[in-house]
């Protein structure tokens, strides 16, 4: 079992959600967040005045699967965020030690379904 913890761009989450979604992904959560890497902020123009924005708003989506789909769902994000452009943000990989459904009490793999 693997946490997938992606920073995208707010305009590709339909488009990754969606790809998820066509892999039986069934759960995402998603919190909007703001940073910055390579990118360094950008300059933005306000009522006719420049502006520079230190943090960029992106979406970070923490999703967690199965062994069997990790790679397809890293591809999958992947794939549906990328512009090709910087700022499109990197994606995660972590291992999960337990994962517990509070609602049934099931475990690991059986809580992820």
């Amino acid at each position: 079992m693997h946490m997938i913890t992606a920073i995208i761009r707010p305009s590709s989450y339909e488009a990754v959600r969606e790809a998820l979604t066509q892999l039986g992904i069934q759960g995402i959560t998603s919190t909007q967040v703001q940073g910055f890497g390579r990118q360094r902020g950008q300059t933005e123009i306000y009522r006719g005045a420049e502006y520079e924005v230190l943090e960029v708003l992106k979406l970070r989506l923490d999703v967690a699967v199965s062994g069997a789909v990790l790679s397809q769902a890293v591809e999958a994000i992947n794939k549906a965020a990328r512009t090709g452009k910087t700022g499109d943000g990197k994606i995660f990989v972590s291992s999960l030690k337990e994962v517990h459904r509070i609602r049934t009490g099931e475990v690991d793999e059986a809580a992820l379904s």
